[in-house]
């Protein structure tokens, strides 16, 4: 499967992340949500930095994932504000 609006990139790595409809793959969400990511998606920044924070799919990494939160945040995505947050940055 092929797309490249960043939105459908982000809802196919939801859906390979949560097992919705394929087989769940954590490395396949990764690549996904990667791509939605990389054009300025917010909610695939968000997954990405989620994805690299709880090392599903991805090492471990919270300095990625705090970089990912924080380009989603910029962009005015209240949960990943609060993810930073979590994470020790304000």
């Amino acid at each position: 499967m092929q797309s490249e609006d960043p939105y459908v990139q982000n809802n196919l790595g939801w859906k390979y992340e949560s097992g919705n409809g394929v087989p769940r793959n954590d490395s396949e969400a990764v690549k996904w949500f990667r791509k939605s990511a990389e054009q300025g998606n917010p909610y695939g920044q968000f997954n990405l930095g989620w994805m690299y924070e709880n090392g599903r799919g991805i090492p471990h990494d919270l300095t990625q994932a705090r970089q990912w939160y924080q380009r989603a945040a910029a962009q005015g995505l209240g949960y990943a504000q609060e993810a930073m947050l979590r994470l020790g940055q304000q």
